[in-house]
């Protein structure tokens, strides 16, 4: 609260305004709304600022809700699949994407009227428009009406997101040529489709759409998908995709996407390497899976000199504040990890910070969830990181076909990776396989309580379950284990 004192005399501006707030927060996504609660819980004046009709955040409503309602159709697809000596399934070859997603209207507005509720809940007001920066107090909103208004802020918080990142050389129609956004607007099913890019939305798509029975190929210039994760589970993850059908092409880059105008996209791509060699392939439908660009090009920023790194991201400290004293940033507008559940807790340390709150022990080892098939999930150190820190290191695997639950559920393939170094620290737990994203939990746990692997055999774990994995994977450990 004493910085908050110090920044008040800032407000001798002859700037007019038509509101005033101790927080304006500029977007409603997850990290827009933690930062929001935060604030409105220390008993602040709040105010939430989003281009959207809806709450929630654009990757929420055009990503997040409906890869994962789309995902889990392709798996109940699947299992009917596996079922086909008792049921006569077949599925529709004019299927609609639309049918597969019957649930998402109710699932977004149940999410929408969920938020809107917590907002309300905590006497945080709404504003729908755009925002921009008149000064550090100061922002203006163009409504969606066409009028204006002011609002004055003692701090503020950028959570404006992202948007799929579109290639300058290439015309995306958003109906040959998509990009993550529009992928979603098919109206059928593709028989092929050709993804350029093997980041976390690619892969994800790349699974979903093999599973639902479309000829996949991912395009990568570098040699594996999802170079961040541990190369033995991508190894698996290329194993699975080949098993529905779909294929990795690592080593290629494209140089000409184009729609021949009648059903076909032909994309000329070479190869990786000293020999440059091209080809052209064709398919139905292409997505652009580049990456993300934060979205700060109407914000007005240069009205504030706030600073940018060279990757046109908001540079922000170890407390996400950012060069002006009172401004704070969190979410996709400051990179990596980018994923709702950091930029959730960004946004109330963030906000913390600023009240002069005590903040716990600032988050090191941050779990990751690929919602891919199977999923991936990581937290610490892969095996390649772990090898070049410390002198020697223990690995502990638990395949799931050693697994009684993952038997009687049907998954076949799965991993659960455990490393340590030589006095059983955890140094990092991978895992391939359904239910992936949940399963890392427990290790998060072990790691930040700086349990040893033993916890894992000390402890008693339910039988037949999941988590029965990481009692496998320790006891694997140990049996290589040698002081």
């Amino acid at each position: 609260m004493e910085i908050i004192s110090e920044l008040e005399t800032e407000f001798k501006s002859e700037v007019a305004f038509d509101y005033e707030f101790d927080y304006v927060i500029i977007g409603s996504g997850p990290g827009g709304q933690n930062s929001a609660i935060q604030a409105a819980n220390a008993g602040k004046t709040v105010a939430i600022i989003d281009k959207e009709i809806n709450v929630g955040g654009h990757c929420v409503y055009y990503g997040t809700i409906p890869s994962k309602t789309l995902r889990e159709a392709a798996l109940a697809i699947n299992k009917l699949k596996k079922f086909c000596n008792l049921f006569d399934f077949k599925m529709r070859e004019d299927l609609e994407v639309q049918t597969l997603l019957s649930r998402l209207d109710n699932v977004l507005s149940a999410h929408n009227e969920l938020i809107r509720k917590q907002l309300h809940k905590n006497n945080i007001e709404i504003f729908h428009g755009r925002a921009s920066f008149i000064d550090r107090n100061h922002i203006q909103i163009y409504k969606m009406d066409g009028s204006k208004i002011v609002l004055r802020a003692k701090f503020i918080v950028i959570a404006s997101g992202s948007s799929p990142r579109v290639p300058e050389d290439i015309y995306v129609d958003h109906e040959h040529i998509l990009d993550s956004d529009s992928i979603l607007n098919l109206i059928y099913i593709p028989q092929s489709l050709l993804i350029l890019g093997s980041g976390v939305i690619a892969c994800e798509y790349a699974s979903t759409f093999a599973l639902l029975g479309t000829k996949v190929t991912i395009l990568e210039k570098y040699d594996r998908p999802l170079s961040f994760m541990d190369k033995e589970l991508t190894d698996i993850y290329i194993e699975e995709l080949e098993s529905y059908g779909g294929e990795f092409r690592g080593n290629s880059v494209y140089k000409s996407v184009v729609w021949d105008g009648v059903s076909e996209v032909k994309i000329e791509i070479e190869s990786n390497d000293e020999h440059k060699i091209r080809e052209t392939l064709s398919a139905q439908k292409v997505l652009f899976a580049l990456g993300r660009v934060a979205n700060l090009d109407k914000l007005k920023l240069q009205n504030i000199n706030i600073e940018i790194t060279d990757r046109n991201l908001i540079k922000v400290d170890d407390n996400y504040k950012t060069n002006i004293d009172n401004i704070y940033a969190v979410g996709d507008v400051i990179g990596f990890p980018a994923l709702a559940s950091t930029s959730m807790e960004q946004g109330r340390l963030a906000v913390s910070h600023s009240l002069g709150l005590y903040i716990a022990k600032k988050f090191k080892d941050l779990p990751i969830g690929i919602y891919a098939i199977p999923e991936l999930a990581s937290i610490g150190l892969t095996e390649e990181q772990a090898n070049s820190n410390y002198q020697k290191i223990y690995i502990g695997r638990a395949f799931f076909d050693e697994v009684a639950r993952a038997q009687i559920s049907g998954i076949n393939a799965g991993l659960l990776k455990i490393i340590t170094d030589e006095e059983l620290n955890i140094l990092g737990v991978h895992i391939i396989g359904e239910d992936a994203s949940n399963l890392i939990h427990i290790g998060e746990m072990a790691i930040l309580n700086n349990n040893k692997a033993t916890i894992f055999i000390e402890n008693i774990m339910n039988f037949p379950t999941m988590a029965e994995a990481y009692r496998i994977a320790t006891l694997d450990l140990l049996s290589n284990f040698k002081r």
